[in-house]
């Protein structure tokens, strides 16, 4: 259970990977804001408390690995990635720009502290098995974690390698789906309803929890739960909101890719600044 210091901290610096993954994106003028923000609580819990990494060494052998298999919410592990000093946060003003090292999607031979390169949907949770199975198979006793999107779990592939993966029993795989609820094309319940998600990994053969994905408390203690069990991957459905703590896009249906202004961007900023200012006082 984190104390009240380190739900503080986390807190602290989700809000700040908010704040620069808006940047970001205001900068660029256009991006994938929605589904960007909604997993800034999960990255802060992963980078700012559960994973083994040196930012100083980002290929470091015995580092636990992240993969973001929904890999155009890029900005926000950028944004993670800078803060954390695996390059300086200035970097980030290049987004997506010509001789960038920040592309629109994630990719390992461009990005320091980027593990897989990812962005066509439903490959990143294969990938991700085949890692833990083959650091299971070296008795390494690293972890891999990968965020799935929604809409994402609408593909075949994510499927095939849910069975794979508690066939194969790799207990050292935590994966997270960012359920936000809205993919491109709307509401995932009105596209292909995804039901109890939870509840069908569980039948998949996975440990699944539900919980509030905005919680860092309730997320750590989640990935708490997963690594004390050791016998099947584990699944933490994260219920959050597409655009979260982005004043323009987190109660918009229309929030998967779209223009950011300047003026839109400062505004936002602003408010999640308010927000720093009052953590960090209290």
């Amino acid at each position: 259970m984190l104390d009240k210091d380190k739900v503080k901290k986390l807190n602290i610096f989700a809000t700040k990977i908010r704040i620069e993954t808006i940047r970001q994106i205001a900068t660029r003028g256009f991006g994938h804001i929605g589904g960007a923000m909604s997993i800034c609580d999960v990255l802060a819990v992963l980078y700012g408390d559960v994973m083994k990494i040196d930012p100083k060494n980002p290929k470091w052998e015995k580092r636990d690995w992240f993969v973001c298999s929904k890999g155009h919410a890029g900005p926000a592990v950028y944004s993670t990635l800078a803060l954390r000093g695996f390059f300086p946060v200035e970097e980030l003003k290049t987004l997506n720009q010509n001789g960038t090292s920040l592309p629109s999607h994630c990719d390992r031979t461009k990005t320091p502290g980027i593990d897989v390169t990812t962005g066509s949907l439903g490959q990143g949770l294969s990938i991700a098995a085949g890692i833990a199975l083959g650091h299971k198979l070296d008795k390494k006793d690293n972890y891999i974690y990968v965020i799935l999107g929604d809409g994402e779990c609408e593909e075949g592939q994510v499927w095939e390698a849910a069975l794979y993966a508690a066939q194969k029993k790799v207990n050292n795989l935590i994966a997270f789906i960012d359920y936000n609820k809205q993919q491109i094309d709307g509401y995932t319940k009105d596209i292909d309803d995804l039901g109890d998600i939870c509840k069908k990994f569980e039948d998949f053969g996975w440990y699944s929890l539900n919980i509030d994905g905005s919680k860092v408390e309730e997320i750590e203690e989640a990935v708490r739960k997963a690594k004390a069990q050791k016998e099947r991957p584990s699944m933490i459905v994260l219920n959050t909101r597409k655009g979260e703590g982005c004043s323009f896009a987190e109660n918009t249906l229309n929030n998967h890719h779209i223009n950011v202004s300047m003026e839109q961007g400062n505004e936002a900023v602003e408010i999640l600044e308010k927000k720093l200012n009052t953590l960090m006082i209290n």
